[in-house]
């Protein structure tokens, strides 16, 4: 982390010039991948291409959010936090439905375009990543958009790995495991985040992360 995010012990509020034109750049970086992933997703019907294409616009929507309230109050940043943990929670639930639903359809994933989609968006997650590393810890509204970034970067990762199982056992199933294992993800992120914003909602004020 960044002389910057922490100075004389204190937690980073998001209060930078630089920080706040860092994420404009992962907000288009974002928000132009999941147009091109989502629409990806459904020409290779696949669910992993498409759960990830949700988390880039959650991606979107936090850092939008986050870009919103820096320099409000605690209380309104930890309550933004609270609203990006329950987005999260939403994107988590509609992964898991979609998937058991697909377990009963026909249709085997198309590999080579999950895995050139995936491959395009690990590069843009990797960017995004290298962006915003020096401000992974923070408040919780600044915690909120480190998570997200590192979730997509895990994620394309993995839709990577489903293109190759998919491809080398001319089954569903990896697809669908991965698409799982994001939902979990993403559920496990928003847990942290739900703890450290009621954290600082009930002490009034910035706690660092758990």
């Amino acid at each position: 982390m960044g002389a910057d995010c922490c100075a004389h012990g204190t937690t980073f509020e998001g209060l930078s010039a630089e920080y706040k034109r860092r994420l404009w750049i992962v907000i288009a970086i974002n928000a132009s991948m999941f147009l091109v992933e989502m629409g990806a997703g459904a020409l290779a019907g696949s669910q992993a291409l498409q759960a990830d294409a949700l988390d880039f616009l959650g991606d979107a929507a936090t850092y939008g959010i986050s870009l919103a309230v820096l320099g409000a109050s605690i209380q309104i940043r930890a309550r933004a936090a609270i609203l990006k943990a329950l987005s999260l929670t939403a994107m988590a639930l509609w992964v898991l439905g979609s998937t058991a639903y697909h377990v009963i359809v026909l249709g085997i994933p198309r590999a080579e375009i999950m895995g050139a989609i995936g491959f395009l968006a690990l590069a843009a997650n990797v960017a995004s990543v290298l962006i915003l590393v020096r401000y992974k810890d923070g408040d919780a509204n600044v915690r909120s958009v480190w998570l997200c970034s590192r979730n997509d970067a895990i994620g394309n990762v993995a839709v990577m790995a489903a293109a190759l199982a998919v491809w080398g056992t001319a089954t569903k199933w990896p697809d669908l495991l991965v698409a799982a294992i994001m939902a979990g993800l993403f559920l496990a992120s928003s847990i942290q985040i739900l703890r450290q914003s009621f954290r600082e909602i009930r002490e009034g004020r910035v706690v660092p992360a758990e």
